[in-house]
């Protein structure tokens, strides 16, 4: 999934979001002070509560925009992808692309620091993950119906299953630096489905 934005022609809280994105993408939302933002954009604190006065709104504006383009992206998936088979592999591709950039998905790092969170960002985060079940679900549904996959269970249930194994395989992948790890994983998970 393409992260960010063109720094170029960004304007400050694009930028800023740029660089709070990866920060936490990396350390996680309590990794980051608003002053490691500032220092890397060379503004001073004050310009970042300009545009962002709290870190819960820097935080609520984040998740807005990797929701954004995560949506963004499954529809591009749905467009392009006729089968359902090629839809999941294409959602675990997403996946795998975060975590080439050494990275770890924004809404499944900050689910890891959920209990921390402000209240309108844990909701933000469900809200991302509640919207990748269902996307999920419609692809199974529609590979179940084509018979181009067979699971056992409710399809709500499996893309539930897929989202976690997913989010799960990040997590462990990113201590050993290992994205083959991720995706042997992922493509271990998707084959057993297959009819």
């Amino acid at each position: 999934m393409a992260t960010g934005t063109n720094p170029a022609a960004a304007g400050t809280p694009q930028r800023i979001l740029d660089v709070a994105e990866r920060l936490v993408q990396r350390r996680g939302f309590n990794g980051f002070s608003y002053s490691n933002v500032a220092a890397e954009l060379s503004v001073t604190n004050a310009s970042l509560h300009y545009h962002f006065p709290t870190k819960a709104e820097l935080g609520e504006a984040l998740i807005a925009r990797y929701t954004e383009r995560f949506t963004a992206e499954l529809e591009r998936i749905e467009a392009g992808v006729p089968d359902a088979p090629g839809r999941l592999a294409a959602y675990a591709d997403l996946y795998a692309d975060v975590l080439r950039g050494e990275r770890m998905c924004l809404c499944g790092i900050l689910a890891a620091e959920y209990q921390t969170l402000p209240a309108l960002m844990c909701a933000a985060v469900i809200r991302f993950f509640d919207q990748n079940e269902v996307w999920l679900e419609r692809v199974l549904i529609k590979g179940r119906e084509e018979g181009s996959l067979s699971f056992d269970g409710e399809p709500r249930s499996i893309a539930q299953s897929i989202l976690s194994a997913l989010e799960g395989a990040m997590l462990i992948a990113r201590p050993y630096d290992d994205l083959e790890r991720f995706q042997s994983d992922a493509r271990r998970l998707l084959t057993g489905m297959l009819a």
